[in-house]
């Protein structure tokens, strides 16, 4: 449906995600991949959402020199914020672990931002949802961790493996999101930019 608008648009999809991938391949979009690196970096007077939509913002610059009038490149960024603080992907087992302790028996937020960049224009959202963690033991933890090594996940889990399955007692807000694209802003975004 959405696929028939853009038919004369170029989606291209900066990221590496496989999760990503998969929802635009379920979203039924043709789109082609393209990797640049980035530094993941960002001033330090950023809070919450402003985080992650500089980032999201920042991995579009490799870019800008090669787009062309109908190409809509689609960068983004997750990170989990939570005492005030934003975690991004643990470094090793330790931090793994310190970012799961932190988070069990409360509640975090979960941020995406998505950047739609065109050769003359850029529009970015984001989505925010509310995740409360049960109790979490340290051998829990500990099996997680070893068992799916999270470290290329925002918070140092996936809501979708096991963990999210024994350890998450309550959502608010979009479950993809979670997982590392809220879809339904990406589908709003899309549409909205090809009336």
């Amino acid at each position: 449906m959405l696929d028939t608008k853009l038919n004369n648009f170029n989606i291209i999809l900066a990221s590496g995600s496989p999760r990503r991938q998969q929802f635009f391949k379920d979203l039924g979009l043709t789109f082609e991949i393209r990797l640049k690196p980035v530094k993941e970096e960002y001033p330090n007077r950023l809070r919450h959402f402003e985080i992650s939509d500089y980032l999201a913002q920042l991995k579009s610059l490799p870019f800008k020199d090669e787009l062309n009038d109908n190409d809509i490149l689609i960068t983004s960024d997750t990170i989990v914020w939570h005492n005030d603080t934003a975690l991004g992907k643990p470094k090793n087992h330790d931090d793994a672990f310190n970012m799961l302790s932190s988070m069990s028996d409360t509640s975090h937020e979960v941020i995406t931002s998505v950047c739609f960049t065109m050769l003359h224009s850029q529009k970015t959202v984001n989505a925010i949802t509310k995740v409360t963690f049960k109790a979490l033991t340290k051998s829990e933890i500990n099996y997680y961790i070893d068992t799916y090594k999270p470290f290329d996940k925002a918070g140092a889990y996936g809501i979708q493996e096991w963990i999210g399955q024994i350890g998450i007692t309550n959502i608010e807000g979009s479950y993809t999101n979670v997982v590392g694209l809220p879809t339904h802003l990406v589908y709003k975004t899309l549409n909205s930019m090809v009336l």
